[in-house]
């Protein structure tokens, strides 16, 4: 990686880490807040849907709005209304305002997370692509940790300092992006596929998005819940998310390169068998807290692998020119079970207790378990066409991240190997899934100081 490509996708990365600092531990405080004011468990799952429809949201139509701005006024613009949101947050206690809060919230979190992708997308070629979607994990789990870890520490310094720091942090990850000079490439409009041709190319790539996205969440937003519902105090709960994080960020690779040497339809199901051993450890051993910590730490390995297997599963499937459009849509239907979810479990842990959250965890992953199984009955699963990717991107622009020039060159390959038309009859490969191919560098547009401008 050259050193002026380090440069140009060292601001978007400062500014992800400064600002994850803040969010890592900001559903966790919300959920535990909201459970020592005495509100049902129904109502912190709809206040925690209340994010993840937004982050569906932004998701779908932010884009816009930084093709019309551009990168550097849109970063501060959402930055800004992400710490409103925060601030507002403390001055007020009223669920219904903090349903409202949270899903303006998650519109302008997801809109930074666009930036923050689109400017490293655009800032390198397929080559490097790899290697800045591993820069950009590392900064994403080691915020996200650390945010956990700091949990206690400000929740102890008063009831509305946590929600004050947060919210400098959203305002302070502005800086790497306004002190940089004032160049940044323009995007193309995401354009997902619909779901129908989702469900035609790929029905395990859909059915692990989807159930990923709702376990991850359910872990984010109910999780910290149970936690404190057993006897934790709130920097307990905020280690116990950290352990969570901590398995996801280092076992979701392993896990991948394992999913290259085997059926990858088998690794979904032994995931999906795994978290309902988990699940099943969860309820009936007498948890300890070191044991605590090592079941969390394997659940959110589990659960955090589902959705790069799953996408990397169809990937295998898809012809090179549907690849971009695939990863963007796999990534909406994983915000729409993330948005579900909440909604979902939260009943159960109403009618059945606290550990009602595992017996959700251990239900649907059983289900997801008993569709792969049919799926790998009724079609096996292709060979990899490229080796795993592991995958955290939070916005349709960012899914192209994972389509790398080796991927590309692998569907390319399966391609000329077998014939895809009797296996995705309705994707037409002539149609130009990915829009019009990146132009030569002498032809890039860029923002420079907030006018568009193009270099001859």
């Amino acid at each position: 990686m050259s050193r002026q490509l380090l440069a140009m996708a060292l601001a978007p990365l400062m500014g992800l880490f400064i600002l994850g600092i803040g969010n890592g531990f900001l559903a966790t405080l919300i959920s535990v807040r909201m459970d020592t004011a005495g509100e049902s468990v129904t109502v912190i799952g709809i206040v925690s849907s209340a994010y993840f429809i937004g982050l569906a949201l932004g998701a779908m139509f932010n884009d816009r709005l930084l093709l019309r701005i551009g990168h550097i006024r849109a970063y501060g613009s959402f930055a800004s209304l992400v710490a409103v949101t925060v601030l507002l947050q403390g001055m007020t206690s009223d669920p219904w305002a903090w349903l409202v809060l949270r899903l303006i919230g998650g519109w302008a979190t997801v809109g930074v997370y666009l930036v923050i992708e689109s400017w490293l997308l655009t800032s390198g070629d397929q080559k490097v692509r790899g290697r800045l979607l591993a820069l950009y994990m590392i900064a994403l789990y080691a915020a996200g940790v650390l945010g956990q870890l700091l949990l206690g520490v400000v929740n102890d310094m008063g009831s509305t300092v946590p929600f004050m720091v947060i919210g400098m942090l959203a305002s302070l990850s502005v800086l790497p992006m306004a002190m940089i000079p004032r160049v940044s490439p323009l995007i193309e409009h995401a354009e997902p596929l619909p779901p129908h041709r989702l469900i035609t190319l790929t029905p395990t790539g859909v059915m692990g998005s989807l159930g990923s996205g709702m376990v991850v969440a359910a872990a984010y937003s109910l999780l910290p819940l149970y936690l404190q519902r057993i006897g934790m105090s709130v920097a307990e709960v905020g280690q116990m998310m950290a352990v969570l994080i901590l398995g996801a960020m280092l076992l979701q690779y392993p896990i991948g390169r394992w999913s290259d040497r085997h059926d990858r339809q088998m690794v979904l199901i032994a995931i999906s068998v795994f978290c309902i051993l988990i699940s099943a450890a969860m309820l009936w051993l007498p948890l300890s807290t070191p044991l605590l910590a090592v079941l969390l730490f394997l659940l959110g390995g589990g659960v955090f692998a589902l959705y790069p297997v799953a996408v990397s599963h169809a990937a295998d499937r898809a012809p090179a020119g549907a690849l971009v459009r695939m990863s963007q849509g796999l990534l909406l239907i994983n915000s729409l079970g993330a948005a579900l979810s909440p909604l979902m479990i939260s009943p159960v842990m109403t009618a059945v207790g606290d550990a009602g959250l595992f017996w959700a965890f251990g239900g649907l992953s059983l289900f997801f378990a008993l569709f792969f199984a049919w799926r790998r009955s009724v079609r096996p699963a292709p060979i990899p066409v490229a080796p795993f990717t592991a995958t955290t991107p939070m916005t349709a622009a960012g899914a192209e991240l994972v389509v790398t020039e080796e991927l590309i060159q692998g569907a390319l390959d399966h391609e000329h190997s077998e014939d895809l038309s009797d296996a995705v009859p309705d994707v037409d490969v002539a149609e130009p899934l990915v829009g019009p191919p990146e132009p030569e560098e002498s032809q890039v547009a860029y923002f420079e100081d907030d006018v568009s401008v193009k270099r001859e």
